[in-house]
């Protein structure tokens, strides 16, 4: 016998496509816009600061162009060893409190920053270019550190998270930039463009229904990933030669991570000699220190003993 309840069911896939397709002029638009949102974030009312996990704080705000600043905390600890804390994308400085918690508990002076464009930093609405802008912020507070804040002989290592990841790595073409370690959590990939595409799967970027349904959404998903690293214009995956067969590397990914799996981030890390990689146990994009603090402190602080000593 037939089923008469499929019939309405098919109904509605064939309006959804129908709907789509309607949809697909404003889809390369949609795409464009995507690409630039994910390095020109909304911005979000900071909800934390270092006093909140009695942490010591003094803010720093540091020139990168004329009337604009990047915007850091600084958290005071040993004046020879000195960890610097990047963030997520489309977050800020706040997400990296709990780490920096954990690393000035052992000792470390901390800092931490918000990239342009994200928490309290300015805003440059560039749109090329910006592997560069990025890796300049870093650049920018580390030479800092060093120049005006008296830790010039101290030991630096830079500590990104997943977008700040490939920040950190990239700011060692930079001529005249040197850190003594890199930490990487959750990334970087080897590939820019899958990020993105698994970042908008996960619902990180919005995507209106009309745009959701095939074709629309292919079109939509393809600009942006071919979008953003134009914008990026970064030569990527980095060179395994100069600073970058020299410094010490950490990579940490989640084995649960669905947006930079462990297999992308291991590929990359195959590249340099003295890079190490751990997979985190159970843990999703992001999540090592809070599905097990213990186990990622001990990784990370070891990594960090034996890097700046």
């Amino acid at each position: 016998m037939p089923e008469p309840r499929q019939k309405p069911v098919r109904n509605s896939a064939l309006r959804s496509r129908a709907l789509s397709v309607a949809a697909l002029p404003l889809a390369p638009l949609y795409g464009a816009w995507l690409a630039y949102r994910a390095f020109h974030p909304r911005r979000r009312a900071p909800h934390e600061s270092p006093r909140d996990l009695g942490l010591p704080g003094t803010e720093l705000r540091i020139p990168f162009a004329a009337r604009k600043y990047i915007h850091a905390w600084l958290c005071p600890g040993s004046e020879r060893k000195v960890v610097v804390l990047g963030h997520s994308m489309g977050t800020d400085k706040t997400r990296s409190l709990g780490h920096a918690k954990f690393l000035h508990d052992a000792g470390y002076t901390v800092c931490l920053f918000d990239h342009r464009n994200h928490g309290a930093s300015s805003v440059d609405r560039a749109l090329l270019g910006l592997g560069d802008r990025f890796a300049s912020d870093i650049t920018a507070v580390v030479s800092h550190l060093r120049g005006s804040l008296g830790y010039g002989p101290a030991r630096i290592a830079v500590y990104g998270f997943t977008f700040s990841c490939f920040s950190s790595m990239w700011a060692l073409t930079h001529e005249g930039f040197s850190v003594d370690a890199l930490v990487c959590d959750s990334g970087p990939g080897h590939d820019v463009p899958p990020l993105l595409r698994r970042s908008l799967e996960a619902g990180m970027f919005p995507l209106p229904g009309l745009l959701s349904g095939e074709p629309s959404r292919s079109v939509t998903t393809g600009v942006m990933c071919a979008l953003g690293p134009a914008m990026v214009r970064a030569q990527w995956p980095p060179p395994t030669t100069g600073k970058f067969a020299e410094i010490p590397l950490l990579f940490m990914s989640g084995e649960r991570d669905d947006i930079v799996p462990p297999s992308s981030v291991d590929a990359l890390a195959e590249r340099y000699d003295q890079a190490e990689t751990h997979v985190l146990p159970n843990a999703g994009h992001l999540l090592g220190l809070e599905t097990d603090p213990e186990a990622y402190a001990n990784v990370v602080l070891d990594f960090l003993k034996r890097a700046l000593g």
